[in-house]
């Protein structure tokens, strides 16, 4: 009689669990419109078109004639970068800029690869599509997603592009083999802005989840970092079935456990006990001064752009001179904080000035500056720890490639608390926030030791019925 009673209570207590067992809980996918006024009846043209950058000698003698009548203010003695921008240096950037950038051939350059556009959700999204050259035989290229972020654009990608999609060439191992899809996330570059209120990291993770789907890919990775690592995360939270693995060259945390502010206080002197390594201990400490001074020095942008994006917006995008300074300071100071003691801001040490004004231009040109900024007001306006994606783990594989030069180091065990399947951690040798623009041979490396991680593991599919 007891062992009946006992067994029917056991068997109950088992249904309960099972019943009431939490699931694994996603972010829904919206289904918004971001489009001008009411969405209409019909059915949306899901029509993909080949879309080629083209430019026109009234676009160009508007510029030119913008940046004879500029007006410069002198910098203070021995400033360097420490003030912003030098206006020294920035004399000899604008002067390229008018007399020897070629604007036509740098559209040319962005032609090497083919671009589309599609309209999803009243957007027109624009986006990049590179296959491998060649495949061995009984190959297949694995479908990557790569995502920008601000002040950035799709040209970031156009030095690792090749890497990944026929990597033997560039000396790269060919275990794997990629088919990138770059997008400009909407309002920025030649992707169309939301044209109404709350377009956020989620809406842009849906958009591109959808994007993918239409072109016939129903597993992928997804690579990025600044938004594009928000932007990746929010969609591996959207289609953990789908996201065979999440690659990030920045990762930030937006909520504290008591235990994290407690590392900030003992970290540097009890490493071990917050799960911390050597160069953890080394990019983060004194924390006064790499952290919280860090972003109070930094920071300044985001407040206004998270506020009143539209006043400083729109006076950048009538002023090339005005939007060139603006962008270029972070190409400086976020590729290495030691820049701003050099007058020139190190700029042209990591990059050509033909690739920073390209970069520019792909926000000169569209007219972007204002609705790229909005994207932090949608994003930081409503405060940290808000939203219902900063509550949620993230379950997809992983990978981390940590800059040292990044704005600022999150440390594995920091990110393992959101991140609950990081497989990888690289502490990169060197490098900063522009990571595929800067280092494209060192990402590109990564990516590809991460993703034969992932794919060494359990069938992916399997992991997760």
């Amino acid at each position: 009689m007891l062992l009946e009673i006992f067994l029917t209570l056991a068997l109950g207590i088992v249904v309960y669990l099972f019943l009431t067992r939490k699931k694994e809980e996603t972010l829904p996918i919206e289904e918004g419109w971001w489009g001008k006024g009411q969405k209409p009846d019909s059915e949306e043209d899901t029509t993909v078109h080949p879309f080629k950058v083209e430019t026109t000698e009234a676009e160009l003698n508007d510029l030119f004639r913008r940046l004879d009548q500029a007006r410069f203010t002198e910098p203070l003695e021995n400033s360097c970068f420490q003030y912003g921008f030098n206006s020294v240096y920035l004399r000899k950037v604008i002067s390229y800029w008018r007399n020897q950038f070629n604007w036509k051939k740098q559209v040319e350059v962005l032609n090497k690869f083919p671009q589309f556009k599609t309209k999803i959700e009243g957007l027109d999204v624009h986006f990049v599509h590179v296959k491998p050259p060649s495949l061995p035989e009984g190959r297949s290229a694995k479908p990557l997603l790569m995502v920008h972020g601000w002040p950035g654009s799709v040209y970031e990608f156009y030095k690792i592009i090749p890497l990944l999609t026929d990597p033997a060439s560039h000396g790269l191992s060919d275990d794997h083999i990629f088919e990138i899809i770059c997008p400009s996330i909407p309002g920025y570059g030649f992707s169309e802005a939301s044209h109404k209120k709350g377009f956020n990291s989620v809406s842009a993770a849906c958009i591109f989840y959808k994007l993918m789907l239409r072109l016939g890919f129903h597993e992928f990775y997804a690579q990025g970092g600044d938004w594009g690592w928000l932007i990746c995360t929010n969609l591996a939270q959207i289609a953990p079935n789908h996201v065979k693995g999440l690659h990030l060259n920045m990762v930030s945390v937006t909520s504290m456990r008591f235990t994290q502010l407690l590392s900030i206080l003992l970290g540097r002197y009890f490493p071990g006990l917050f799960g911390f390594q050597d160069e953890d201990v080394r990019r983060m400490f004194p924390f006064l001064k790499k952290g919280l001074y860090k972003i109070l020095m930094e920071a300044g942008y985001a407040h206004i752009q998270a506020t009143k994006p539209d006043t400083v917006g729109c006076g950048l995008n009538d002023s090339p001179v005005g939007l060139a300074a603006y962008i270029l300071e972070k190409f400086s100071t976020w590729t290495d904080p030691e820049f701003q003691k050099l007058e020139d801001g190190g700029l042209e040490r990591k990059y050509s000035l033909d690739d920073l004004l390209t970069n520019v231009m792909l926000y000169w040109v569209p007219g972007c500056m204002v609705s790229s900024m909005r994207f932090y007001k949608e994003n930081i306006g409503k405060g940290f720890g808000t939203q219902k994606h900063e509550k949620l783990p993230v379950r997809v594989p992983t990978g981390v490639a940590s800059f040292p030069n990044e704005v600022l180091h999150t440390p594995r065990s920091w990110a393992q608390q959101k991140y609950i399947n990081i497989i990888s951690f690289s502490f990169m040798p060197r490098g900063g926030h522009f990571a595929a623009f800067e280092e494209p041979e060192l990402l590109a490396a990564d990516i590809q030791q991460f993703v034969g991680r992932v794919e060494k593991e359990e069938p992916w599919s399997e992991k997760r019925k």
